[in-house]
């Protein structure tokens, strides 16, 4: 089994309201040396299949429902689950 850690952020040339509503609240709190705030999503997921088929599982969920590949774009981290 694997573990699968899934992040999706906007793209750099999309705008992202709500990371710049942060930003302010920051700067507002004191904390001027902050440069730039993004927002995102985060997934958890196990996975139950080979090892050749996780990454193009993933690969699938994320294109398909996790992200909107026009605006977004996602990483992952592969690990393998200890056996118990």
């Amino acid at each position: 089994m694997y573990f699968v850690k899934v992040y999706v952020t906007y793209k750099d040339s999309v705008l992202d309201p709500q990371g710049e509503a942060v930003k302010n609240a920051v700067h507002r709190l004191g904390y001027d040396n902050i440069e730039d705030i993004r927002i995102g999503k985060y997934f958890e997921i196990q996975v139950s299949a080979s090892e050749e088929e996780v990454e193009a599982t993933i690969e699938a969920i994320c294109d398909r429902l996790l992200a909107n590949i026009n605006m977004e774009t996602y990483r992952y981290e592969i690990n393998k689950m200890e056996e118990v």
